[in-house]
Order: C-alpha cells, then structure tokens, then sequence
C-alpha cells in the first residue's frame, strides 16, 4: 500500500533499524527482501543494513542474512566494559560484544559498531579504551554518541550521576583525535568511516533526501512536484497492524511549510562536517538560499558557519555547538 508513493523511483539503500531487526530470522529477511525487489526498482549495488544486538547473533544468524541479501551490519555495542553495559541495561556483556564484531567482521566486508561516552560514572580513561578496543578490532565504519537521557526512560526520571560537560567534551575531542590517528575520517556528527566506507542509507537522510519507512513507529519524508511531505505511522504494533489491514497504516501525514524548509534542511546537513553545496539546498528545498540570509549571516559572525566554493558548513565551533547553530535557522 505504500510503493504507489515511490512509484519509479530507484531504491538505492534498505535499512532494518529500530528495535532488535536481528531477532528476525534470516528466512524472514529475505522474503521482505524478495518483495522489495518484486515492487520496487531496488539498485544492484544497493546498501542493505541490518542493525543487531550483539547478544542475539552468531555465526548461523550473519551467514544467513548475508546469503539473504545483507551487505551492511551494525551492531549496538555501547560498550565493552561490563560496568557500564549494566549500568545501560543491556543485554550482552563485554565478551559477547567483542565476538560479535570479530564474528562481523569475518562475514561483512562493511561492519559498523555504535559507541557511547558519557555513561554513568564514566572515566576519560575508560571512554578511551572502548574507543581504542574498537579501533583494534578495525571495522569500517563506528558511531559515537554522547549518552542522552530520553523522555520516558528510566534514566530519565531518576538521572543516573553522569561525566560533567567539561569531561564530556574531552572525552569527545580525545575520541576524534584517536579515530583520525588511525585512518578514520569523521564526516557526520557522530559519525567516522575508513576511506570509502561511509553509511550511503544515513548520508540520505543528512542531505535531506526522501525515504520511506514501513513498520511500527515508522517515518517517512517524501518529495513530489510541489510540495514535501513527511508521515508518521501508528506507534503500537497491535495499532499498526489492524490500521494497515484497513489501508490506513499512517497516522499522520503533514506538509513541511515553505518556513520551515530552511531549518529543515539544515538540521540534517549541518550534521556533515564538510557540510553541502549551495545547489543541492535549491534543489531539495524548492527556495533560494538567500531566505536565510540573516541566520547564515548570524552563524558566520558568531564563528559557527562558513561558506567556501558554494558549500556551506559548520565550523570546528559549529559542530561542538551544533544546537545553538540549528537555533539560528528557526524562524
């Protein structure tokens, strides 16, 4: 019910994300690769990711999804210090974490591993050794993410005593400057890949490119003629089900307003640390750039932004004060 909005268009990635997608079994993944094939034009060299638990996988489990159609893991490490995987509530513990990626590795020519900082009761010297175990095990590609303490979490109605923000910061420019040692170069927010190597799926969404999500929860941003619509779909699994069978799996559909185009856009693209060209704003985006002209021209003077040859990017100040950059283009 949904390829009518993607008629003709060429499907250059498929993403399994959210959730634990490795609790499926290889035969399950391929019968939804098989009809993504059958309905729409899915490229021959397209990146297909399957994001997995590092506790709910082994040799069978990646074997099987590779034959399915799998190119691309990422595994939710966290980290591979026991402590602090119990602190996080997860399921694996460091031994685990660490064979599963070997065990990738042996099976994936591209294996991405996110990594957290910041954790509870975090050392500098700690966020550097799950940094530097990464680093040995030399995956193609890792994510690091500062911990965030989500709305309607545990963490979140009773704080866990984490890193101040001057030892976050650390952690964060010492982290950057050990993957860049070791041939990692960082080209997203958080975000490092060896040459080549960067997540083609991800890149899409930071340049503000259409996609369209199937599933629980799902969202998905569309662009047609005239105008950009994005499209939520019903969260619960027993909703979503039952609203699907009746052709009504999205909850919400919505235009994206001439206004907010501008800061749309530059939420996802100035997440890029070498930013993106003048012309592809214009044309994801359907206005000139010069609408933004006052908060471009505010980023500049404050040091946050700059713009060479056409391009347009954050600064070194930009991207450790991201946030306060994006405010500039609320309108």
């Amino acid at each position: 019910m949904a390829t009518p909005n993607v008629w003709g268009r060429k499907v250059k990635s498929v993403f399994f994300g959210g959730g634990t997608p490795s609790l499926f079994s290889a035969e399950s993944i391929d019968r939804i690769l098989s009809q993504v094939r059958m309905l729409t034009p899915l490229e021959f060299d397209a990146e297909v990711t399957l994001e997995a638990n590092p506790g709910t996988v082994d040799a069978a489990h990646f074997s099987g999804y590779k034959d399915a159609g799998v190119n691309r893991l990422s595994l939710g490490i966290q980290s591979f210090n026991n402590d602090y995987l119990r602190a996080l509530g997860r399921i694996h513990d460091s031994q685990q974490a660490y064979d599963a990626v070997a065990l990738a590795l042996k099976t994936f020519d591209q294996v991405n591993c996110d990594i957290m900082y910041g954790l509870p009761q975090q050392t500098l010297t700690d966020a550097l050794q799950d940094a530097k175990t990464a680093i040995d095990l030399n995956p193609a590609h890792l994510s690091f993410y500062h911990l965030t303490l989500e709305p309607n979490t545990p963490f979140y109605r009773t704080p866990p005593s984490l890193p101040d923000d001057d030892t976050s910061a650390e952690m964060q420019i010492e982290i950057e400057a050990l993957l860049a040692q070791h041939g990692y170069e960082h080209y997203e927010t958080s975000a490092f890949a060896k040459a080549g190597k960067q997540a083609k799926h991800n890149i899409n969404y930071w340049q503000f490119g259409d996609y369209l999500g199937i599933g629980a929860g799902a969202h998905s941003k569309l662009s047609y003629h005239d105008k950009i619509t994005r499209e939520s779909r019903h969260k619960h699994p027993k909703a979503y089900m039952e609203q699907a069978m009746l052709g009504k799996a999205a909850e919400r559909t919505w235009l994206i307003s001439s206004e907010d185009l501008g800061f749309e856009f530059m939420m996802n693209a100035l997440r890029l640390i070498d930013g993106v060209s003048i012309d592809l704003f214009q044309q994801r985006t359907g206005i000139n750039i010069h609408k933004l002209d006052a908060a471009i021209k505010k980023a500049q003077n404050k040091g946050l932004l700059v713009i060479e040859k056409n391009i347009i990017k954050p600064t070194l100040l930009g991207q450790r004060f991201l946030n306060e950059l994006l405010e500039l283009f609320l309108i």
